[in-house]
């Protein structure tokens, strides 16, 4: 699964580097990158292209989206928290994600991402880790997203989920799954109006990325500070 990430350069640095896109209404959430330790329920700078369904939004361009996937036919407010993945596997028919995957797919820019590996296998000790490239370059997850409109204050509230895959061989070292990451060579293909780019949703290739022990302050959400990248000693296994 992917449930945290990190952005570790502010949002101006990060619109650079992804300047295919056009800039919308993102500059509000400036003051809330860097942003170290990137839980659910926050709100993220992606990129959509919706030009039949957004007058606004005319090719490739940053929104700000909430992380977790609620659908527009949604007719009240989910009693439980909204999925933050979806696993690529059948994702072309499952009612929750197929309409969104054949129509709304999204761009979401990240520096890294966590994930926890079972030390002894029973799940009661985990040790988090930090995965990025090894060239130490931002890149994108592949997500769905959709517009859902609040009944209670007419809100519309656009969000978002990550898609995950089978792990490569550095991250099944830890998880069996990791998220969906694009080669930037099929960005405009992702977000474009093909109905079902299956073949875009595989592993990425393990020599291009590095992933490190961290500390297990990660685990709460209010920790958010640079150290939290720190590198550890590989923990013992024994």
């Amino acid at each position: 699964m992917c449930g945290r990430v990190y952005i570790k350069s502010n949002l101006d640095a990060l619109l650079r580097e992804f300047s295919f896109a056009e800039r919308q209404a993102v500059e509000a959430m400036a003051n809330q990158f860097p942003r170290y330790n990137g839980a659910p329920s926050l709100y993220y700078p992606i990129i959509i292209t919706d030009v039949i369904r957004d007058p606004d939004v005319f090719g490739p361009t940053f929104v700000s989206a909430r992380w977790g996937l609620i659908p527009r036919w949604t007719k009240a407010p989910p009693g439980r928290p909204p999925p933050i993945n979806a696993r690529c596997e059948g994702i072309a028919t499952v009612g929750l994600f197929k309409e969104a995957y054949r129509r709304r797919r999204c761009l979401i820019p990240i520096d890294g991402f966590f994930e926890w590996k079972d030390i002894h296998g029973t799940g009661k000790n985990k040790q988090p880790y930090a995965v990025a490239m090894k060239s130490g370059e931002p890149f994108a997850l592949a997500g769905l997203w959709e517009t859902w409109r609040d009944p209670k204050t007419d809100e519309d509230i656009r969000t978002f989920c990550v898609i995950t895959c089978p792990a490569n061989a550095m991250v099944a070292t830890i998880h069996d799954r990791m998220p969906v990451i694009l080669h930037r060579q099929d960005h405009d293909r992702w977000l474009s109006p093909e109905a079902d780019p299956f073949d875009l949703m595989k592993p990425f290739p393990a020599d291009l990325m590095t992933m490190w022990p961290i500390d297990r302050k990660v685990g709460s959400p209010k920790y958010d500070a640079a150290d939290i990248l720190d590198p550890l000693e590989p923990p013992e296994e024994n």
